[in-house]
């Protein structure tokens, strides 16, 4: 009886009860976003010995992006990695890190992330229904399609390019005089097969271990963002747990960020590579400013904010 008093208080004392956290992530179980998650519940198990783990729902079990992210707000899924761009639409002040043509380099955007404006950035999630815990690369974002190369804008006319589920992302490839058509991503391979849309955008990684490139054998390094993936965490999960619990994923969350910075260079490498094999037709040589320069309009609405307006000039002010 002493001995249940005394295991049953230790375990009150040191947080809350030992339970799973389930985690959604629509990528495949090899995607470095998915290792890296893995990598973190190895993390918190050590350090919480045993008591938490997590469990990650790879490949869109859980369903898509755009559903995962109500059920994480409620609190159903405890954890959730995703783009900013999508989870933009439900914390605005994210939206900034998808602005198109506004870091120039991964190591401006890794300088940013890893600064004061990250840390701000992950602290706004808060009030939403989120907790923003870390940042996980998501490369440079580039045009494909099934119908021609494209080297200017007038190359993009006509086309119909599925995007993320975001305002922002829609004006943006509206801008650049092509048909935006949201689409969750799991949809995308149907719609290229079916021809119900003409390509998409998209990293090299996604545009090859989704099986894109086998029918949109057009690649233009636009680099039109270089916007991050996020984890956050259900703020209903999060007050689960105690300060000390909160700092343990805290940290395991910051530490994954950097294991998945090896693994997608890794990745992103080698996907080119496949997609060049496969006889995949990319096109570098060709003038970015008109691209850049049709943005002005997404820029201006964006600006209204000031809010806004001032966090872009600082990210631009940011050697």
């Amino acid at each position: 009886m002493t001995l249940a008093v005394a295991l049953l208080w230790a375990a009150v004392s040191t947080g809350a009860a030992a339970r799973e956290f389930r985690t959604a992530d629509t990528q495949n179980e090899d995607y470095p976003t998915v290792q890296a998650l893995d990598f973190m519940g190895r993390l918190i198990a050590e350090r919480t010995a045993g008591r938490h783990r997590i469990v990650v729902f790879h490949s869109r079990q859980l369903g898509e992006e755009k559903e995962t992210l109500e059920q994480t707000r409620a609190g159903a899924i405890d954890l959730n990695r995703t783009n900013v761009a999508l989870i933009g639409t439900k914390v605005p002040a994210v939206n900034v890190l998808a602005m198109p043509f506004l870091f120039r380099s991964r190591e401006h955007l890794q300088h940013v992330l890893d600064g004061p404006i990250g840390s701000e950035i992950l602290a706004g999630f808060e009030g939403h229904g989120f907790v923003g815990l870390a940042f996980y690369d998501s490369g440079a974002r580039s045009v494909y399609n099934s119908v021609r190369p494209v080297r200017s804008l007038d190359d993009l006319k006509g086309l119909r390019l599925r995007v993320q589920q975001s305002e922002q992302m829609s004006d943006m490839i509206r801008a650049l005089g092509a048909e935006p058509v949201e689409m969750p991503y799991g949809q995308v391979l149907t719609g290229l097969t079916n021809k119900l849309i003409d390509g998409a955008e998209n990293n090299w990684p996604s545009f090859v271990t989704t099986g894109h490139y086998q029918h949109a054998g057009y690649y233009t390094l636009t680099r039109h963002t270089v916007s991050p993936d996020v984890l956050v965490m259900s703020s209903k999960a999060w007050a689960s747990l105690s300060p000390e619990e909160q700092t343990i994923f805290r940290e395991a969350a910051q530490r994954s960020s950097l294991y998945m910075r090896d693994r997608w260079r890794e990745l992103e490498e080698r996907s080119q590579r496949q997609a060049e094999q496969a006889g995949v037709t990319i096109v570098s040589d060709f003038d970015r400013r008109p691209f850049e320069a049709a943005m002005a309009g997404v820029y201006a609405k964006a600006e209204r904010d000031p809010a806004m307006a001032a966090l872009i000039e600082r990210i631009r002010s940011m050697e």
